[in-house]
């Protein structure tokens, strides 16, 4: 037994680890984390559909490659003006898919969301 404790001792990072910290703020914020990380995969799908790269994406959003790949990645707090920016640019409807999605969610509770359901009624729904 002290061999498996002094292998691990020996082989432990230096730097402290922030698992816990960073597992209480997926917990914390998963309400926008799912809409998220829907967003960063309908674009990768989009962006694979037309072969565009994070570059051309960040030239046609008029931003930089790397704001690109922080969306991309499903954690960044996007604002309107982000989301439209990508909408234009991929020639896609984000909120509406988007929305459609998350209101469909197999483990979505009604009950345990504090924000209001919406109540737009789209055309291609009865």
């Amino acid at each position: 037994m002290n061999k498996v404790i002094d292998y691990l001792k020996a082989h432990q990072s230096e730097t402290p680890s922030h698992w816990k910290e960073e597992a209480e703020w997926r917990r914390t914020n998963r309400e926008w984390l799912r809409y998220s990380q829907f967003i960063a995969i309908r674009m990768l799908s989009r962006m694979d559909e037309l072969n565009m790269t994070q570059i051309s994406l960040a030239q046609k959003m008029e931003c930089s490659q790397q704001y690109v790949s922080k969306v991309l990645k499903g954690k960044e707090n996007l604002s309107l003006e982000t989301i439209s920016k990508i909408e234009s640019a991929l020639e896609i409807d984000l909120i509406k898919s988007a929305l459609t999605y998350v209101c469909e969610y197999p483990s979505f509770e009604p009950e345990q969301r504090s924000v209001a359901e919406p109540t737009v009624q789209y055309e291609n729904q009865q």
